[in-house]
């Protein structure tokens, strides 16, 4: 659910937001989401969930947000999404000091051959340089909060999160971008879109992957982030794809089934308490 949704994100916002106001979109996607399911948990947090707020709310939501509508307007919605494939890497090597997860060489196997499908195309090198920040940022997010999981609810600190990085970027983006422009009814349904199931839904979806499963496969799965924008970009948008890359999105698959057949720890790493073959039971 959560890497489809955000795959389609890019073809909405290249096609459907405004350009020229990062900031103002960014906050769109992200306040209203946390808004929505704080009103259902009616919750606040307490104690050290103030601060842990502010930072994965800074790293999953404020920054990332930002550079992911960047690199959409920069980049066609194929090449914006296929840098994504870079996830299950990333996940895997910051899961090795900060989770104690050691990633099994058949996923290490399924993430190399992933990239090696969706790998090669004529990209601008700013669009690309955004979405590696904000793909190491967002990796780096998404270990913090498996790591500090605890009995809160899910909702509940998904919820903090999408607020904190909400109020943070309409800050900003009154001070630098000033008042928003004006919106088409297209532009409202789109930001709802974004809004409701690319950011509400999606992230309960994935943090809720995240408690369950180990973060390299996680990552894998992942992997249709990119499968979702580069089909959306080339049916709907009329991108070009090459031959090589319609093979790629074969190998994409490939790469899921190969990293979750034998999805684990190596022999001699230290899982936690609760935790077998890289899934946390009765999270």
């Amino acid at each position: 659910m959560a890497p489809v949704s955000w795959g389609a994100t890019y073809f909405v916002t290249r096609h459907f937001v405004p350009e020229g106001a990062p900031l103002w979109s960014a906050a769109l996607r992200a306040l209203p989401a946390g808004v929505i399911l704080l009103a259902v948990v009616r919750r606040l947090p307490s104690g050290s969930w103030w601060c842990k707020s502010l930072v994965l709310g800074l790293l999953n939501f404020a920054a990332f947000f930002v550079l992911v509508y960047l690199a959409a307007q920069l980049l066609p919605t194929s090449v914006a999404a296929s840098v994504m494939a870079l996830a299950p890497i990333a996940l895997a090597m910051l899961a090795a000091p900060l989770l104690r997860q050691r990633p099994t060489a058949y996923m290490l196997l399924g993430a190399v051959v992933g990239l090696v499908g969706l790998g090669a195309s004529r990209i601008d090198p700013l669009g690309v340089a955004i979405s590696l920040v904000a793909l190491l940022l967002s990796s780096l997010g998404a270990i913090l909060a498996t790591r500090w999981r605890d009995e809160v609810p899910l909702v509940a600190t998904t919820s903090w999160q999408l607020i904190v990085g909400g109020v943070i970027l309409l800050v900003v983006a009154v001070v630098f971008e000033g008042p928003p422009s004006a919106m088409t009814p297209v532009n409202v349904l789109a930001y709802g879109a974004i809004s409701l199931v690319a950011t509400a839904i999606a992230f309960l979806c994935w943090f809720a992957g995240l408690r369950h499963l180990s973060a390299g496969t996680v990552g894998l799965i992942g992997l249709l982030n990119p499968v979702t924008g580069v089909l959306l970009g080339v049916l709907l948008a009329a991108e070009a794809l090459a031959p090589a890359q319609w093979l790629g999105l074969a190998l994409v698959v490939a790469a899921l089934l190969v990293g979750r057949g034998r999805a684990g720890y190596r022999k001699g790493s230290r899982p936690r308490a609760g935790e077998r073959d890289g899934v946390v039971v009765g999270a």
